[in-house]
């Protein structure tokens, strides 16, 4: 339970319904705030596991201005990642053709998902990520494109949502949080909910006794 952080506006930075969804099922009253056009660059020299963290991080900079000082902000970021020659590291597809390539490159293989996820007040601001290793059957092409049509997953990293159908036929393992790879890590988001809450405890009784 959290109940302390009823003192505070919990705003979740996300129009994901996946993460709508997650964070719902802590049973936490939140609001959702999206701010359009926030630039998710990241300079070249950061390394895969650092790249989610650091877009969380950038989100969270575009809310700092109009916050107050009772608001708890979460962002998060998610990408996808695989190993060869070379690394690629797969965000959302620009179309059609971009998603059903992605999903042809995760086709038969092991790949990481990574995400990071920010929490900021105006006192304070922790961000952390969490990887899930997803290993995809081979997939025959006429499913991938059944999948993509059907389906349409321009807004998630890799091009699928392993909660769909493309989950249900061509996941053979996954080493790790489920729930990552959904979007949002909610067991360890909970235990650094845990510790914010009670720094804010703190805070609240430092300000009003």
């Amino acid at each position: 339970m959290l109940t302390n952080l009823q003192h505070y506006r919990i705003v979740l930075g996300s129009n994901s319904p996946r993460r709508k969804e997650l964070l719902a099922g802590l049973d936490l009253k939140f609001e959702v705030e999206v701010i359009p056009g926030i630039d998710e660059s990241y300079p070249d020299d950061l390394t895969a596991d650092e790249i989610p963290a650091y877009i969380a991080r950038k989100k969270a900079e575009a809310y700092l201005e109009k916050m107050t000082d009772n608001e708890l902000l979460i962002t998060a970021d998610t990408i996808v990642v695989t190993y060869g020659q070379p690394d690629r590291i797969l965000g959302k597809p620009a179309d059609r053709e971009e998603a059903i390539e992605m999903l042809c490159h995760l086709s038969g293989h092991v790949h990481e998902v990574i995400t990071g996820v920010c929490l900021t007040t105006k006192q304070k601001t922790v961000s952390f990520s969490v990887s899930s290793a997803v290993a995809f059957s081979k997939l025959e092409k006429d499913d991938i494109i059944y999948y993509v049509d059907k389906y349409r997953p321009y807004d998630k990293a890799g091009s699928y949502g392993i909660q769909e159908w493309i989950g249900y036929v061509g996941v053979e393992a996954i080493n790790g949080s489920f729930y990552n790879v959904m979007g949002l890590p909610v067991q360890r988001l909970y235990q650094e909910l845990k510790k914010f809450e009670a720094f804010l405890v703190k805070i609240f009784s430092e300000r009003w006794g």
